[in-house]
């Protein structure tokens, strides 16, 4: 079996996921009689080769499996692996915070020409420098609400909007006293976030923790929702919507 590079398996995923997303907005596009262009940008997210997660790997990615398998991939390839809730062995990678988006200054040009940008899939290609500007893939992962709040931050966009698979957040998730919110403030969000009870950190946690980063550094609104519910979430009928 030919051995591809995580790094190039992002770069590949990005293409092909991009690729989908452009023609599908293209279309859409043309049946509404909306002359309008849409591009899809591979990108590189720079991240530091000495943040403190590249010592504790901990995104699991690739298939299951058994225990010899891992343990030889560990002596012989270098992987980090764990054993994942009694399904098998999979390999775990870090996940380390982004930094910049290299083509940021791309995607800028881009959408100042009017042009609907696919950027940042997947959280990013991670790359570290290596020392006087140059580039090099490294294996990990970055968590794509992390990768698309810097992203809102360095364009200054006007709504940061993120699908999952609610169409609203809610405090005390899960417990007999849920409750769905539609109008979270910053101050509240970060309440909420501190009380550690409300948001797993696997799912929720990190989507709060993208838009507060945007509203700290400027943004005016930003809202979570379902894809299915977006249409409605920007109309103000659902959704849950962050403000600063």
């Amino acid at each position: 079996m030919h051995e591809v590079p995580l790094d190039v398996c992002g770069a590949d995923s990005q293409g092909a996921i991009g690729y989908e997303l452009q023609q599908a907005l293209q279309n859409e596009l043309h049946h509404r009689k909306i002359d309008k262009r849409c591009a899809t940008i591979i990108t590189q997210v720079l991240v530091n080769q000495n943040d403190p997660a590249f010592k504790h790997p901990s995104k699991p990615i690739g298939g299951f499996m058994d225990q010899a398998e891992a343990v030889r991939r560990k002596n012989e390839m270098g992987w980090s692996v764990v054993e994942d809730a009694g399904r098998g062995w999979r390999r775990v990678v870090p996940s380390p915070l982004p930094e910049e988006i290299v083509e940021q200054d791309t995607i800028k040009a881009v959408l100042k020409e009017g042009i609907v940008v696919i950027t940042v899939g997947g959280g990013g290609i991670p790359v570290i420098d290596v020392g006087d500007g140059e580039y090099r893939g490294t294996a990990a992962v970055i968590d794509k609400d992390f990768a698309s709040s810097l992203l809102a931050r360095q364009v200054k966009a006007d709504l940061f909007l993120i699908a999952t698979a609610v169409e609203r957040v809610a405090i005390n998730f899960g417990k007999p006293n849920q409750q769905w919110v539609d109008k979270m403030t910053l101050a509240q969000a970060r309440q909420y976030l501190a009380e550690g009870t409300h948001f797993a950190k696997g799912s929720m946690a990190p989507k709060i923790e993208a838009v507060l980063w945007y509203l700290e550094a400027g943004g005016k609104h930003a809202i979570i929702t379902n894809p299915e519910n977006i249409g409605r979430a920007l109309r103000g009928e659902t959704g849950t919507h962050l403000v600063p």
